[in-house]
């Protein structure tokens, strides 16, 4: 019986978080508004059109300029990572001992795929992942759990088999929902009281090993997603 993992990128595959907080604090003072810290920690990890939404107001900008301020603030974070990429430790030996232990491995983001192309070339994995989910497939960011669901059928193994590893409470709540197994790590801040709602807390990639991944599995029962019903992404 072969089972996935499904992995959230930033703050997971890449510890992005200072670099992200650093493009989103910018691109505030050039458009003339307040940043505040905390509000952006809360909503880090959804959309950008979430975050702006979170910290500005959801009307503050139409949708046409909000892709503008996304397309523009992506860019400026490509260009920080280039050259200042900090891989989260760990990430490489697991995923390669995941790989030859047959599990199927996705990523599932909320940022957009050239992100998550980028950061995978950095770690030499992008072979290795069949499947990238990113926000542009979805309708509806985490905590909804489509993101998860989509990469669970492109992988085409059932959410009861799959694992997520996130960083963030909105990606936990998201995996929960989708009845995978929710194993949080504490990056970029995060604590272990934030991430108490998944199956696990890590403080570090190197934690885990394909073989416990697989016993949570088992243990975790197979239960299958029940929040989408008829909705279920095909």
């Amino acid at each position: 019986m072969r089972h996935a993992v499904i992995f959230d990128m930033d703050g997971v595959l890449v510890d992005s978080f200072a670099l992200h907080r650093i493009v989103w604090a910018e691109m505030a003072r050039d458009e003339g508004l307040s940043f505040d810290v905390a509000r952006f920690d809360e909503a880090f990890g959804r959309t950008s059109r979430e975050v702006i939404a979170h910290l500005w107001g959801a009307g503050r900008y139409t949708p046409a300029q909000i892709a503008v301020l996304d397309e523009r603030r992506e860019g400026a974070y490509r260009d920080l990572l280039k050259t200042q990429f900090p891989g989260m430790p760990g990430a490489g030996d697991l995923i390669n001992a995941l790989h030859v232990d047959g599990f199927a491995l996705a990523m599932a983001t909320s940022a957009p795929l050239e992100n998550a192309e980028l950061v995978l070339d950095k770690l030499g994995l992008r072979h290795l992942f069949p499947v990238i989910v990113t926000a542009k497939d979805v309708h509806r960011g985490k905590p909804d759990p489509e993101v998860f669901l989509l990469a669970a059928a492109g992988v085409n193994i059932p959410p009861g088999r799959c694992a997520v590893i996130e960083d963030a409470p909105p990606g936990v709540e998201a995996a929960n929902r989708a009845g995978m197994l929710s194993i949080g790590l504490t990056s970029g801040g995060r604590t272990r009281k934030s991430l108490a709602a998944a199956r696990l807390v890590i403080g570090s990639l190197d934690e885990l090993s394909p073989s416990l991944i697989r016993q949570l599995l088992k243990n975790h029962g197979g239960r299958a997603a029940s929040q989408y019903g008829a909705d279920a992404p095909a």
